[in-house]
Protein backbone atom coordinates (compact mmCIF):
# COMPACT_ATOMS: atom_id res chain seq x y z
CA UNK A 1 0.00 0.00 0.00
CA UNK A 2 1.54 3.35 -1.06
CA UNK A 3 1.52 6.39 1.20
CA UNK A 4 -1.47 8.05 -0.52
CA UNK A 5 -3.59 4.89 -0.35
CA UNK A 6 -2.56 4.38 3.26
CA UNK A 7 -3.84 7.82 4.30
CA UNK A 8 -7.08 7.35 2.35
CA UNK A 9 -7.61 4.06 4.15
CA UNK A 10 -6.89 5.66 7.54
CA UNK A 11 -9.34 8.49 6.78
CA UNK A 12 -12.12 6.04 5.87
CA UNK A 13 -11.42 3.99 8.97
CA UNK A 14 -11.53 7.09 11.19
CA UNK A 15 -14.88 8.11 9.71
CA UNK A 16 -16.22 4.62 10.37
CA UNK A 17 -15.03 4.64 13.99
CA UNK A 18 -16.35 8.16 14.62
CA UNK A 19 -19.78 7.09 13.34
CA UNK A 20 -19.71 4.02 15.57
CA UNK A 21 -18.67 6.14 18.57
CA UNK A 22 -21.46 8.63 17.86
CA UNK A 23 -24.03 5.83 17.77
CA UNK A 24 -22.72 4.41 21.07
CA UNK A 25 -22.69 7.88 22.62
CA UNK A 26 -26.29 8.50 21.66
CA UNK A 27 -27.46 5.06 22.83
CA UNK A 28 -28.41 6.26 26.33
CA UNK A 29 -31.11 8.51 24.88
CA UNK A 30 -32.43 5.95 22.41
CA UNK A 31 -35.26 4.01 24.07
CA UNK A 32 -34.61 0.29 23.84
CA UNK A 33 -31.04 0.66 22.60
CA UNK A 34 -28.15 -0.69 24.67
CA UNK A 35 -24.69 0.83 24.39
CA UNK A 36 -23.23 -2.56 25.29
CA UNK A 37 -25.09 -4.18 22.39
CA UNK A 38 -23.69 -1.61 19.95
CA UNK A 39 -20.18 -2.22 21.33
CA UNK A 40 -20.68 -5.93 20.72
CA UNK A 41 -22.00 -5.56 17.17
CA UNK A 42 -19.24 -3.07 16.27
CA UNK A 43 -16.59 -5.50 17.54
CA UNK A 44 -15.17 -3.23 20.26
CA UNK A 45 -16.76 -4.73 23.38
CA UNK A 46 -13.76 -6.75 24.55
CA UNK A 47 -11.24 -3.93 23.91
CA UNK A 48 -13.56 -1.53 25.77
CA UNK A 49 -13.78 -3.84 28.79
CA UNK A 50 -10.00 -4.25 28.74
CA UNK A 51 -9.58 -0.47 28.57
CA UNK A 52 -11.87 0.14 31.53
CA UNK A 53 -10.36 -2.59 33.69
CA UNK A 54 -6.69 -1.92 32.80
CA UNK A 55 -6.60 1.61 31.35
CA UNK A 56 -2.83 2.23 31.29
CA UNK A 57 -1.90 -1.03 29.59
CA UNK A 58 -4.88 -1.04 27.23
CA UNK A 59 -4.63 2.58 26.08
CA UNK A 60 -1.18 1.79 24.63
CA UNK A 61 -2.54 -1.24 22.82
CA UNK A 62 -5.87 0.19 21.64
CA UNK A 63 -5.22 3.94 21.25
CA UNK A 64 -5.63 3.83 17.47
CA UNK A 65 -8.99 2.13 17.89
CA UNK A 66 -10.37 4.31 20.67
CA UNK A 67 -9.21 7.79 19.66
CA UNK A 68 -11.82 8.23 16.87
CA UNK A 69 -14.43 6.30 18.88
CA UNK A 70 -14.03 8.66 21.86
CA UNK A 71 -14.36 11.65 19.49
CA UNK A 72 -17.51 10.11 18.03
CA UNK A 73 -18.81 9.29 21.52
CA UNK A 74 -18.52 12.98 22.42
CA UNK A 75 -20.42 13.93 19.27
CA UNK A 76 -23.14 11.41 20.08
CA UNK A 77 -23.33 12.41 23.73
CA UNK A 78 -23.39 16.19 23.23
CA UNK A 79 -24.27 16.82 19.61
CA UNK A 80 -26.95 14.26 18.76
CA UNK A 81 -29.15 14.57 21.82
CA UNK A 82 -31.35 17.21 20.18
CA UNK A 83 -31.44 15.33 16.88
CA UNK A 84 -32.42 12.09 18.58
CA UNK A 85 -35.05 13.90 20.64
CA UNK A 86 -36.58 15.41 17.48
CA UNK A 87 -36.34 12.08 15.61
CA UNK A 88 -38.20 10.16 18.28
CA UNK A 89 -40.76 12.93 18.65
CA UNK A 90 -41.36 12.79 14.89
CA UNK A 91 -41.60 8.99 14.75
CA UNK A 92 -40.26 6.67 17.41
CA UNK A 93 -41.32 3.76 15.19
CA UNK A 94 -39.06 4.74 12.28
CA UNK A 95 -36.16 5.55 14.62
CA UNK A 96 -36.46 2.15 16.30
CA UNK A 97 -36.66 0.44 12.89
CA UNK A 98 -33.38 2.07 11.85
CA UNK A 99 -31.54 0.82 14.93
CA UNK A 100 -33.04 -2.66 14.72
CA UNK A 101 -31.61 -2.80 11.20
CA UNK A 102 -28.20 -1.64 12.43
CA UNK A 103 -28.09 -4.39 15.06
CA UNK A 104 -29.59 -7.11 12.84
CA UNK A 105 -26.98 -6.43 10.16
CA UNK A 106 -24.28 -7.67 12.53
CA UNK A 107 -26.05 -10.90 13.52
CA UNK A 108 -24.36 -13.01 10.79
CA UNK A 109 -20.87 -12.01 11.95
CA UNK A 110 -21.81 -12.53 15.62
CA UNK A 111 -23.03 -16.07 14.94
CA UNK A 112 -19.93 -16.82 12.86
CA UNK A 113 -17.72 -15.61 15.70
CA UNK A 114 -19.26 -17.87 18.35
CA UNK A 115 -19.25 -20.88 16.01
CA UNK A 116 -15.49 -20.49 15.51
CA UNK A 117 -15.05 -21.71 19.08
CA UNK A 118 -17.15 -24.80 18.53
CA UNK A 119 -20.92 -25.14 18.51
CA UNK A 120 -22.66 -27.98 20.29
CA UNK A 121 -25.81 -28.68 22.25
CA UNK A 122 -24.22 -27.53 25.52
CA UNK A 123 -22.86 -24.34 23.97
CA UNK A 124 -26.16 -23.38 22.39
CA UNK A 125 -27.96 -24.13 25.66
CA UNK A 126 -26.13 -21.12 27.15
CA UNK A 127 -27.50 -19.04 24.30
CA UNK A 128 -31.08 -20.29 24.79
CA UNK A 129 -31.03 -19.81 28.57
CA UNK A 130 -29.55 -16.32 28.20
CA UNK A 131 -32.12 -15.41 25.55
CA UNK A 132 -35.10 -16.60 27.62
CA UNK A 133 -33.93 -15.13 30.95
CA UNK A 134 -33.02 -11.68 29.63
CA UNK A 135 -36.07 -11.50 27.38
CA UNK A 136 -38.27 -12.15 30.42
CA UNK A 137 -36.31 -9.66 32.56
CA UNK A 138 -36.34 -6.86 29.99
CA UNK A 139 -40.00 -7.55 29.19
CA UNK A 140 -40.88 -7.08 32.85
CA UNK A 141 -39.13 -3.68 32.84
CA UNK A 142 -40.84 -2.69 29.62
CA UNK A 143 -44.25 -3.65 31.01
CA UNK A 144 -43.71 -1.82 34.31
CA UNK A 145 -45.72 1.24 35.27
CA UNK A 146 -43.75 4.49 35.03
CA UNK A 147 -43.09 6.39 38.25
CA UNK A 148 -42.19 10.02 38.81
CA UNK A 149 -39.03 11.25 40.55
CA UNK A 150 -38.01 14.89 40.98
CA UNK A 151 -34.74 15.15 38.96
CA UNK A 152 -31.67 16.63 40.66
CA UNK A 153 -27.88 16.20 40.63
CA UNK A 154 -28.04 13.01 42.70
CA UNK A 155 -30.56 11.45 40.37
CA UNK A 156 -28.55 12.46 37.30
CA UNK A 157 -25.61 10.63 38.90
CA UNK A 158 -27.91 7.59 39.18
CA UNK A 159 -28.72 8.04 35.47
CA UNK A 160 -24.98 7.87 34.75
CA UNK A 161 -24.60 4.72 36.84
CA UNK A 162 -27.43 3.08 34.91
CA UNK A 163 -25.90 4.20 31.60
CA UNK A 164 -22.55 2.72 32.66
CA UNK A 165 -24.30 -0.57 33.39
CA UNK A 166 -25.75 -0.63 29.87
CA UNK A 167 -22.25 -0.23 28.39
CA UNK A 168 -20.82 -3.16 30.35
CA UNK A 169 -23.91 -5.42 30.25
CA UNK A 170 -25.00 -5.92 26.62
CA UNK A 171 -28.76 -5.85 26.23
CA UNK A 172 -29.47 -3.69 29.26
CA UNK A 173 -31.14 -0.56 27.88
CA UNK A 174 -30.46 2.36 30.18
CA UNK A 175 -33.18 4.47 28.60
CA UNK A 176 -35.84 1.84 29.31
CA UNK A 177 -35.03 2.02 33.02
CA UNK A 178 -34.84 5.83 32.97
CA UNK A 179 -38.25 6.07 31.32
CA UNK A 180 -39.56 3.78 34.04
CA UNK A 181 -38.10 6.15 36.68
CA UNK A 182 -39.42 9.25 34.90
CA UNK A 183 -35.89 10.64 34.39
CA UNK A 184 -35.52 10.11 30.65
CA UNK A 185 -37.01 13.36 29.32
CA UNK A 186 -35.30 15.75 31.78
CA UNK A 187 -31.96 14.00 31.19
CA UNK A 188 -32.24 14.20 27.38
CA UNK A 189 -33.33 17.84 27.55
CA UNK A 190 -30.46 18.68 29.91
CA UNK A 191 -27.89 17.11 27.58
CA UNK A 192 -29.35 18.92 24.57
CA UNK A 193 -29.21 22.25 26.47
CA UNK A 194 -25.58 21.55 27.57
CA UNK A 195 -26.45 21.90 31.26
CA UNK A 196 -23.40 21.10 33.40
CA UNK A 197 -25.55 20.15 36.40
CA UNK A 198 -26.86 17.31 34.23
CA UNK A 199 -23.79 16.38 32.16
CA UNK A 200 -21.14 16.31 34.93
CA UNK A 201 -22.94 13.95 37.35
CA UNK A 202 -23.87 11.79 34.37
CA UNK A 203 -20.23 11.43 33.33
CA UNK A 204 -19.11 10.65 36.89
CA UNK A 205 -21.76 7.95 37.25
CA UNK A 206 -20.89 6.42 33.87
CA UNK A 207 -17.18 6.24 34.60
CA UNK A 208 -17.53 4.82 38.12
CA UNK A 209 -20.07 2.12 37.27
CA UNK A 210 -18.33 1.12 34.04
CA UNK A 211 -14.90 0.79 35.69
CA UNK A 212 -16.20 -1.22 38.66
CA UNK A 213 -18.24 -3.65 36.56
CA UNK A 214 -15.68 -3.90 33.76
CA UNK A 215 -13.24 -5.73 36.03
CA UNK A 216 -15.80 -8.46 36.64
CA UNK A 217 -16.69 -8.60 32.93
CA UNK A 218 -13.01 -8.78 31.98
CA UNK A 219 -12.49 -11.81 34.26
CA UNK A 220 -15.52 -13.50 32.72
CA UNK A 221 -14.26 -12.88 29.19
CA UNK A 222 -10.75 -14.09 30.07
CA UNK A 223 -11.63 -17.18 32.12
CA UNK A 224 -14.99 -18.19 30.61
CA UNK A 225 -14.88 -16.66 27.14
CA UNK A 226 -16.60 -19.61 25.47
CA UNK A 227 -19.63 -19.37 27.76
CA UNK A 228 -19.60 -15.56 27.77
CA UNK A 229 -19.78 -15.39 23.95
CA UNK A 230 -22.99 -17.42 23.84
CA UNK A 231 -24.51 -15.57 26.81
CA UNK A 232 -23.76 -12.19 25.20
CA UNK A 233 -25.24 -13.38 21.91
CA UNK A 234 -28.44 -14.42 23.70
CA UNK A 235 -28.66 -11.00 25.38
CA UNK A 236 -28.18 -9.19 22.07
CA UNK A 237 -30.94 -11.20 20.37
CA UNK A 238 -33.31 -10.77 23.35
CA UNK A 239 -32.88 -7.00 23.51
CA UNK A 240 -33.30 -6.68 19.74
CA UNK A 241 -36.54 -8.68 19.73
CA UNK A 242 -37.98 -6.30 22.33
CA UNK A 243 -37.41 -3.13 20.30
CA UNK A 244 -38.91 -4.37 17.03
CA UNK A 245 -41.75 -1.90 16.29
CA UNK A 246 -45.32 -3.18 16.31
CA UNK A 247 -48.80 -1.70 16.09
CA UNK A 248 -48.19 0.41 12.99
CA UNK A 249 -50.62 3.30 12.55
CA UNK A 250 -50.89 2.79 8.78
CA UNK A 251 -49.64 0.72 5.87
CA UNK A 252 -47.44 3.65 4.86
CA UNK A 253 -45.72 3.71 8.24
CA UNK A 254 -45.10 -0.02 7.99
CA UNK A 255 -43.52 0.40 4.54
CA UNK A 256 -41.31 3.26 5.76
CA UNK A 257 -40.31 1.16 8.76
CA UNK A 258 -39.15 -1.61 6.43
CA UNK A 259 -37.18 0.96 4.39
CA UNK A 260 -35.52 2.34 7.54
CA UNK A 261 -34.76 -1.20 8.71
CA UNK A 262 -33.15 -2.09 5.37
CA UNK A 263 -31.18 1.15 5.45
CA UNK A 264 -29.82 0.35 8.91
CA UNK A 265 -29.09 -3.22 7.84
CA UNK A 266 -27.14 -2.02 4.78
CA UNK A 267 -25.15 0.48 6.86
CA UNK A 268 -24.27 -2.23 9.37
CA UNK A 269 -23.11 -4.63 6.65
CA UNK A 270 -21.01 -1.85 5.15
CA UNK A 271 -19.37 -1.19 8.52
CA UNK A 272 -18.65 -4.90 8.94
CA UNK A 273 -17.03 -5.14 5.50
CA UNK A 274 -14.93 -2.05 6.10
CA UNK A 275 -13.88 -3.43 9.48
CA UNK A 276 -12.92 -6.78 7.90
CA UNK A 277 -10.97 -4.93 5.22
CA UNK A 278 -9.19 -2.94 7.95
CA UNK A 279 -8.21 -6.16 9.75
CA UNK A 280 -6.69 -7.59 6.56
CA UNK A 281 -4.80 -4.40 5.81
CA UNK A 282 -3.40 -4.17 9.34
CA UNK A 283 -2.43 -7.84 9.39
CA UNK A 284 -0.77 -7.52 5.98
CA UNK A 285 1.15 -4.45 7.07
CA UNK A 286 2.28 -6.12 10.30
CA UNK A 287 3.33 -9.25 8.39
CA UNK A 288 5.52 -7.19 6.08
CA UNK A 289 6.95 -5.32 9.06
CA UNK A 290 7.71 -8.53 10.93
CA UNK A 291 9.95 -9.69 8.08
CA UNK A 292 12.14 -6.64 8.68
CA UNK A 293 12.39 -6.73 12.47
CA UNK A 294 11.17 -8.82 15.42
CA UNK A 295 7.45 -8.38 16.09
CA UNK A 296 6.73 -6.57 19.35
CA UNK A 297 3.02 -7.31 19.47
CA UNK A 298 -0.08 -6.51 17.48
CA UNK A 299 -1.41 -2.99 17.49
CA UNK A 300 -5.16 -2.94 16.93
CA UNK A 301 -6.22 -0.18 14.58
Amino acid sequence: MDKKSHWKFRARLWILRIIQGALIGSSAILPGISGGVLCVVFGIYQPMIALLSNPIQSIIKYYRLFTPIIIGWGIGFLGLARVVEVLFEASSTLAASLFVGLIAGMFPSLFREVEKRGAGAVSWSYFVISLVVFYAFLSSLKAGQAIEIAPNIAWYFVCGVIWGLSLVIPGLSSSSILIFLGLYQPMAAGIADMRLDVILPLLVGIILSAIVLSRFANVMLREYQHIANYVVLGIVVASTLLIIPSGFSSVGQMIWSVIFFMGGYAISLGMEKLGAFADKQVEGKESAHSRKKPRLGKVNY
